[in-house]
């Protein structure tokens, strides 16, 4: 369900194992190679693009990995982000730099607790008609490019109000225009009351229901997931904890789409395809520029809450030992 962090995921293994080789040829010149890679996303208020550069050195690169001078360039890079409608600048966002605190150990095997990003504040809406241009200025002259469109929202047009998972049906929605990859789940949110707590807590447990891919990303193409209703009960009654005078109260259920952009979906398939250890690596990227690599792209993100069936409300009290009570 979380595009951001499968992004992330695949942005550190394509480094890792694309441009950090263990393998160093020690008499090849050093190029400086910009790594690029931002998701854009009209719901955030804040735009965040990561730029490092490969390193080149005698030794294991998995250690030149934990040395922040190895991936990060000296100097402060020009950083633009413009957005263009009819042939015309109506939008530019000017990027800052701001060192974040708070990567953990293991997340990657570059270092670690801290990372510099570029970033800025959005003032003003993203514009759904224009394409957003890129720019990253070096000093030595050279200039980064890339474009995506953003993603605008789109409509969850079943379940209505109210799911029934007492029987099969299916998450319809329309495709959003710049869209492709489309992830689905439920989010169930419930209230717990356990006897040795006194305090009543919010919980939530996720179910995901795959990917679809729209034919086209031109938008409102009708599209479709199923789910077997008598998963979510199975789901339940092998996640939560059974005993007595355990108390549970049944509320929402979040009905949850995160899309991305067709770069997206390219870049996420090539790095995941399956090949022999002697294959080589696949590559992708639509970043434009003399020794540049990496990914810009677009996501978003759209989330209709709902209510339980009575049906499938009475199910849960009824039928499973579960502590859930009626809603009053």
């Amino acid at each position: 369900m979380n595009i951001v962090k499968t992004f992330f995921v695949t942005l550190l293994l394509l480094v890792l194992f694309n441009g950090c080789s263990t393998d160093v040829d020690i008499y090849s010149d050093y190029k400086d190679i910009s790594i690029v890679y931002g998701v854009l996303d009209r719901s955030d208020d804040t735009l965040w693009v990561k730029i490092t550069k490969a390193y080149l050195g005698s030794g294991n690169a998995l250690e030149f990995a934990q040395n922040p001078d190895s991936s990060n360039y000296p100097y402060k890079l020009d950083v633009t982000l413009s957005a263009i409608k009819n042939g015309s600048e109506i939008q530019k966002f000017v990027f800052d730099t701001i060192t974040i605190h708070d990567k953990q150990a293991g997340d990657s095997v570059f270092y670690f607790p801290n990372q510099l990003m570029y970033y800025t504040v959005r003032t003003a809406a993203l514009n759904t008609q224009a394409v957003y241009h890129l720019s990253i200025k070096k000093s030595n002259g050279s200039t980064i490019e890339a474009e995506t469109s953003v993603i605008p929202d789109f409509a969850i047009t079943y379940p209505v109000s109210r799911i029934n998972f007492n029987y099969d049906k299916a998450v319809e929605w329309k495709s959003a225009v710049n869209a492709k990859r489309y992830e689905v789940g439920f989010t169930f949110h419930y209230r717990e009351l356990l006897p040795d707590n006194p305090d009543t807590l919010d919980q939530t447990i996720s179910w995901s229901l795959g990917v679809r891919k729209s034919s086209t990303t031109d938008g409102d193409e009708i599209m479709d997931i199923p789910y077997t209703g008598s998963v979510f009960f199975n789901l339940l009654d092998n996640s939560l904890e059974k005993g007595p005078n355990i108390k549970r109260w049944a509320g929402n259920v979040d009905v949850n789409i995160d899309c991305a952009s067709q770069d997206f979906d390219t870049y996420y398939e090539v790095n995941n395809t399956s090949g022999g250890v002697l294959e080589e690596a696949p590559r992708f990227s639509n970043i434009k520029g003399n020794d540049a690599l990496g990914l810009f792209a677009s996501r978003h993100s759209v989330t209709k809450p709902v209510k339980l069936s009575v049906a499938t409300e009475l199910t849960l009290v009824q039928d499973y030992d579960l502590g859930f009570v009626i809603n009053r």
